[in-house]
């Protein structure tokens, strides 16, 4: 009997072995290894090596022209690799070399296909240098999709694992990642790890935060209950220059406009619009700031006006606002003193960090308006604008932005001369063949077909920059062409702003961006300005605005760079710092309707 027992206890432990090892998990394998050899030499090697050898040279090559910058060839290798047969350790490798191929393609969204290969599971089995930097990549890869918080989650779960260089730049790229988080999103994120929550909470308590000063106390706030965080033991350099920002308030500014010459009239409304907030500012108990007056076309160069401003301990300059003083400005390496431009200079210059830009640009409108179409439900577009260099500007604005959130733009193109607008539009909507279909199908039945002409279907809309007498045409010819259905999104240059019931009749319908300054008229700074100068309530209104909001961002530039995504409620639009330190607006919306304007309620933006 007790044979018996033993010989069952060990046929049962065979059989729990047995199960143990059938629920160990296979190999990991190894990873490439750095070679002492060419990518050609690699690659030659790997025809004459069996199927395991040859892949984790084909790999090594793969690795070696990645670090290299030749990512044609590294995807090329990648495609001769099959991944699926691989060791799990070399499947995680190769993954992630093939991210980083797409990331640099800029094909975000595949990279992170790639990242999501089932082998990851056991990343944590790999050498830290291999769970960096596949982190790395998955965290490069959620930022392009704009998933900014999981972003941030994976570089805070790395930063323990990162020193030196690597290790601040991570740091760094992590607060640039949570500033950029909106506002709602961050009230509304809960994270277990203690380090992740408290960026949140510093970025969430430096945006509620107004003025630079109470920013600083926000800061200081922050750093006493979380004293062993390490943005406490080391604040982001943005942090860092708001801080100082604080400790130096601004209060001196110089006005640098052309007060003669053809911009006289445009820089006079500026200059108002400028002063009249500064004054809304005082009466409101603001600190005192002084501002001198300088007249650009009395200077004799750029270098002796900053001399002149350098000597009265001028701290940021407002101007110029000729577009050629800007373009001399951004040819510089550095400026005495920051500078805010009135105007752009060419988009691809490389521009000196003190050189802030600042205009009412068309082409901020023709991306709010691809912005408002595709929101709105639209994917197909025909654009058009005004012949020469400032309409093509304005066209490629929109068709860049417009393509980059995944729209067709059918035809792009500048309009015509009066007379053949109709034609133009007829042809834009394939009018003539439908015509031509209906004719022909007349001759081959030899009877009469009642037909009448169709546009095309695969246009959701039209996109117009024209003047109010160029729009005019614009819709009455759609209804005359059969279109009258199509939607029409315009930037604000089809509003003359002179409340004509007449050309708003043959506006009907026409939606366009416009700035908060001439769509609310009881805002307290436009009323003040109107009693003084009537004109402001016009056209002349958008300039007024660009003046006060010119005032609003003075202060509050070192703001914009540390906390990218700080949008400021101004009233040429809602301004916030874009590419190359270009101010950038977003408008609210309106249209045209029974002779009147009518604001329309804001959408998501995509």
């Amino acid at each position: 009997m007790l044979a018996c027992l033993r010989s069952i206890l060990i046929i049962s432990l065979a059989i729990l072995v047995a199960a143990c090892a059938g629920s160990r998990a296979p190999a990991l394998g190894e990873l490439p290894r750095t070679p002492q050899a060419t990518t050609q030499q690699l690659l030659e090697q790997a025809k004459q090596s069996d199927a395991e050898q040859a892949a984790a040279l084909r790999l090594a090559a793969a690795d070696q022209s990645l670090k290299q910058g030749n990512f044609a060839q590294a995807r090329s290798i990648l495609q001769l690799t099959p991944i699926d047969s691989l060791m799990p350790a070399q499947q995680m490798f190769a993954s992630t070399l093939l991210a980083e191929v797409e990331l640099a393609a800029g094909n975000s969204d595949k990279a992170l296909q790639a990242l999501n290969h089932p082998a990851f599971a056991r990343l944590g089995e790999l050498p830290v240098e291999q769970q960096v930097r596949s982190q790395t990549a998955r965290a490069q890869a959620l930022e392009g999709q704009g998933q900014l918080l999981a972003a941030a989650r994976e570089r805070a779960f790395i930063a323990p694992l990162l020193s030196g260089t690597a290790g601040q730049e991570n740091h760094e790229h992590i607060w640039t990642l949570v500033a950029e988080i909106p506002q709602d999103e961050l009230r509304q994120a809960t994270e277990a790890d203690q380090d992740l929550a408290g960026w949140l909470s510093l970025a969430a308590a430096v945006k509620q935060a107004g003025m630079i000063s109470q920013q600083q106390r926000a800061i200081d706030d922050w750093i006493a209950t979380h004293p062993q965080h390490p943005a406490a033991k080391q604040l982001p350099t943005s942090l860092v220059k708001l801080r100082e920002l604080a400790d130096q308030p601004l209060t001196r500014i110089a006005l640098l406009l052309p007060m003669q010459g053809p911009l006289a009239n445009v820089s006079q409304a500026l200059r108002d619009g400028f002063l009249a907030a500064h004054l809304q500012a005082r009466q409101a108990g603001q600190p005192e700031l002084k501002i001198d007056l300088y007249d650009s076309t009395a200077q004799p160069s750029l270098d002796s006006f900053y001399q002149q401003a350098m000597a009265k301990g001028t701290q940021l300059v407002i101007g110029p606002l000729e577009k050629d003083l800007v373009r001399q400005l951004a040819s510089r390496s550095s400026l005495p003193i920051t500078t805010l431009a009135l105007n752009y200079s060419e988009a691809d210059q490389q521009m000196p960090p003190q050189l802030f830009q600042f205009g009412l640009a068309a082409e901020d409108e023709a991306r709010e308006a691809a912005d408002r179409a595709w929101a709105d439900g639209h994917r197909r577009a025909i654009a058009l604008a005004p012949r020469g260099e400032w309409g093509a500007r304005v066209l490629d604005a929109f068709n860049k932005r417009w393509q980059s959130l995944g729209g067709t733009t059918v035809a792009a193109e500048p309009l015509a001369e009066p007379v053949q607008l109709a034609n133009q539009i007829a042809d834009l909507l394939q009018l003539r063949a439908s015509e031509s279909r209906a004719q022909r199908l007349q001759n081959s039945t030899n009877q009469a077909v009642a037909a009448e002409p169709s546009r095309r279907q695969d246009v959701d809309f039209i996109f117009l920059t024209a003047t109010p007498q160029q729009a005019q045409q614009v819709r009455p010819t759609l209804i005359f062409q059969y279109a009258g259905d199509l939607p029409v999104y315009a930037t604000s240059h089809v509003h003359s702003a002179t409340l004509n019931r007449t050309q708003y009749l043959d506006l009907e319908g026409i939606q366009f961006a416009e700035t908060p300054w001439l769509l609310e008229p009881e805002q307290p700074l436009r009323q003040q300005v109107e009693q003084q100068w009537p004109q402001a309530a016009g056209s002349l209104g958008r300039l007024y605005a660009m003046g006060a909001d010119a005032y609003l961002l003075a202060p509050r530039l070192g703001q914009l760079v540390a906390i990218p995504d700080t949008r400021l409620d101004g009233l040429s639009g809602y301004l916030s710092l874009g590419d190359q330190q270009r101010i950038e607006r977003a408008l609210p919306w309106a249209r045209f309707r029974d002779g009147q304007v009518e604001r329309l309620p804001e959408t998501a933006r995509p």
